[in-house]
């Protein structure tokens, strides 16, 4: 779309614009989405073999309960939860460190810059999560199939070797996974 602004400024302006300068969504756009996401969810039950379980939030929220079944970690759960501007989703990936704290965060650290769309983080008493969100116009089943699938990816390629660092001791082997920038 052509401008007035010969520099195009206002063209790059608009486009970097914060995810909170978007107008919320209204009642009815989010109960369309949210209807989206259960069909999609209802779908992935039934076709995908790593999804073990899906449940809903309480009456009033919007919130999507996906258990996956996994081989490094046998079983973890993907939270999305549908606000006004975003659909936020986490998984929750294991509890705080008990030994080799700078190598465990500094191994999580160095893994997100090969995450898209999500990101380590630290939670309630300082348990590591993987969380992300998309912004509701993005929301789609391809988007939704990505979000899903990487998250699955990012645990299963994640879990072990931060397993290994955090909590040598108790696995009685070394404090290293096979290479401290994997």
């Amino acid at each position: 779309m052509a401008s007035d602004d010969p520099s195009g400024d206002a063209d790059r302006a608009a486009r970097r614009e914060p995810s909170d300068a978007r107008a919320p969504f209204s009642e009815t756009e989010l109960a369309h989405l949210g209807l989206r996401i259960d069909d999609w969810l209802a779908r992935q039950l039934r076709e995908n073999d790593t999804v073990a379980a899906v449940d809903r939030g309480g009456p009033g929220e919007r919130r999507w309960y996906v258990r996956l079944s996994g081989e490094e970690k046998s079983t973890f759960t993907i939270w999305f939860t549908l606000g006004q501007r975003t659909l936020h989703y986490e998984t929750y990936v294991m509890p705080a460190p008990e030994e080799n704290h700078e190598r465990f965060y500094e191994h999580l650290l160095r893994r997100n810059l090969k995450l898209y769309g999500a990101a380590f983080a630290i939670g309630e008493e300082d348990a590591v999560f993987l969380v992300g969100q998309l912004a509701n116009e993005a929301v789609d089943e391809p988007e939704l199939d990505r979000v899903l699938g990487s998250l699955y990816a990012y645990v299963e390629q994640c879990f072990r070797p931060a397993l290994a660092i955090g909590f040598a001791s108790r696995l009685g082997g070394a404090s290293r996974p096979d290479s401290p920038h994997t």
